[in-house]
Order: C-alpha cells, then structure tokens, then sequence
C-alpha cells in the first residue's frame, strides 16, 4: 500500500492594508492546521514601499513554511475605482510571491470559497470562521484576514481533490 504524501497549501487573502495568509496540509480527505497569519503595510509610506513590505513578509511566509502549492483570493470590484486598483496590485504580491516559488497557483472568487467551506455562495464572515474552527479544531487566527486565506487554503483543498479525481477518471 503506497503512503500518501501530504500536501501544503498557503492561501492568500490579498489587501493592501492586511494580507492574510494560512497554510494546511491535506493528506486524502484529512485537513491539519499548520499555521496562519497576516502580513501589514504601513500606511505612512507610498504605495510601492507597501507592495515591497507585503512582498518581503509574504517571501518569508513561502521561504519558511515551504507550501506545495497556494491558492489566492480573486478581486472583486467595488465602487471605489482607486481602491480597487491598490487592491489589484496588492493581488499582484499575492500572485506572484508563489509563483517566482515555483508553486502552482489557482485563484478563487469570494463566493466558491463561501461554498467550499460553509456550503453556499453568500454566507457571512462569521460563519466562514466558524467552519474553519469545525473543519480544524487547533486552527488559531490573528484577524478575519487570516481566517479568510485558511477558508481559501480549505477551497482549494476540496478543488484540487476533484480535479485529481477527473484525470484520473479520464487516465482509464
């Protein structure tokens, strides 16, 4: 009988102010916590001075806890055109800190985390974090930002299982 080898993922829940990450490891069905927390920008300095904070902080998240593969949060347009482009750019630190990792990286819309973890597509913040806590006991999280990014690490989870079983369905 062969031993599965576990799977790290990091989810990213991007912002400029706060970038929350988490990292668990699945093995089958099986979801273990390993670890989470947020990333800061200084709203004192300029924007590139942030995007190069959050880069360095997300560099030593990948750099120390070695994920396998990451999954981020899409963005989502709001009515505030300014704020959605920073929030883009911040996205763009998200993408491609894991990706010069050599990571796979899959991205998600808000709504497809919601159903991954909670079961529907609109649900609020506290019963994402509540799922997370049931899905993983010893789960620990500073802010909503990192509850967030364990609730994409945990879509990503259940997304990568489905498409391992269709190649392997279509492998036959």
């Amino acid at each position: 009988m062969l031993m599965e080898t576990p799977i790290r993922i990091i989810g990213i829940d991007p912002g400029l102010r706060r970038t929350g990450w988490g990292i668990v490891e699945t093995i089958g069905n099986s979801l273990r916590f390993v670890a989470s927390g947020t990333i800061t920008s200084d709203a004192k300095y300029d924007l590139a001075s942030r995007l190069c904070q959050l880069h360095e902080g997300l560099t030593g998240i990948v750099h120390g806890h070695k994920p396998d593969e990451a999954a981020v949060e899409q963005t989502f347009v709001n009515k505030d055109a300014v704020a959605t482009l920073k929030l883009g750019q911040a996205r763009g630190i998200a993408l491609l800190v894991p990706a010069l990792a050599g990571l796979p990286v899959a991205e998600y819309a808000p709504n497809a985390v919601k159903k991954a973890v909670i079961g529907v597509g609109h649900g609020e913040k506290k019963q994402i974090h509540m799922m997370v806590k049931v899905l993983m006991p010893k789960a620990t999280f500073d802010t909503d930002d990192a509850a967030d990014a364990l609730a994409i690490a945990i879509c990503h989870t259940h997304h990568r299982q489905s498409a391992q079983a269709r190649a392997a369905f279509a492998a036959r």
